[in-house]
């Protein structure tokens, strides 16, 4: 087994201010930038950008999670997650690289080969052998609240009182994580913008997400660009929706949350720093 990179595990700064993750999809039919990386050049070129603009994580999907995809299966998403990898890890020998899979196939080949974190956007639901992979590696895990699949996540909508439901979910599935000696350290909870909820319940959970703070795990959040700004806009094109994921993004400092994911590096990187130095009073540039 070849582990690389074991001592990249945590953004410099880590909750001390608001860190990026940069997304880049490896998939031809991702909502936002399907297609957009197709070669090895394209993909370093995007890496560099995001670098040179103040990322943090990058964070590699080969599957896409979008409402309606077609599961490819683990074969095939390691087959095209690996040249690239490889070649970042070689090029980038001390970036953090996550990787966006629920598949425990692909988890291991990823971390086997230079990988140091896992986004599993299933909380570990669709392959719970996925949490024994992370536990061998000790790896950090993003465990994400959904429900069902691509397929049929936008039929799931119906909740009792949604931030109940989200915090006794995420608190379940880490339970079962923890009791697969996946470490409590490791753990990071994202309460699934989008996933499995429709544009007022994802408001909803932006407006209280203090409320999922006081499980004390660090938070991600996962809007950049997604359906119910596209909604607030009256923006069809998920390219154009940038400006939206900006305003959240100034939320997440103000609430002290640990890591956006968003598609546009930079203009994040620019708003963000003004926002921790106005919101973060331990924060300094």
């Amino acid at each position: 087994m070849q582990i690389t990179n074991n001592n990249y595990r945590w953004p410099g700064n880590w909750g001390q201010k608001t860190s990026i993750m940069g997304i880049i999809n490896l998939t031809p039919d991702s909502f936002s930038d399907g297609g957009d990386f197709c070669t090895i050049e394209k993909v370093l070129k995007q890496v560099n950008n995001f670098i040179s603009n103040g990322v943090d994580v990058i964070d590699l999907g080969a599957q896409s999670t979008r409402p309606g995809a077609i599961d490819i299966g683990a074969k095939k998403e390691i087959e095209r997650l690996l040249p690239y990898l490889k070649k970042i890890r070689s090029e980038y020998p001390n970036i953090i690289i996550s990787i966006d899979t629920f598949n425990s196939e692909v988890a291991y080949e990823a971390l086997s080969n230079g990988a140091n974190w896992i986004n599993d956007v299933s909380g570990g639901r669709r392959d719970q052998e996925i949490l024994d992979v992370v536990s061998e590696f000790n790896c950090p895990f993003v465990i994400t609240h959904s429900r069902g699949n691509s397929k049929n996540m936008n039929n799931l909508t119906i909740y009792d009182d949604i931030l109940v439901d989200i915090i006794q979910s995420l608190e379940s599935l880490t339970k079962i994580a923890i009791d697969k000696n996946v470490k409590k350290e490791n753990i990071i909870w994202d309460p699934g913008i989008g996933f499995s909820k429709n544009t007022k319940q994802n408001i909803e959970i932006l407006r209280n997400i203090d409320f999922i703070k006081k499980s004390n795990f660090p938070l991600l959040i996962g809007a950049s660009r997604k359906r119910f700004i596209g909604d607030i806009l009256n923006e069809n094109d998920p390219k154009n929706r940038d400006i939206g994921t900006l305003a959240i993004s100034c939320l997440c400092s103000q609430q002290n949350i640990h890591l956006v994911r968003v598609h546009d590096v930079k203009i994040n990187f620019q708003v963000l720093k003004v926002a921790d130095q106005i919101f973060r009073k331990n924060f300094d540039i």
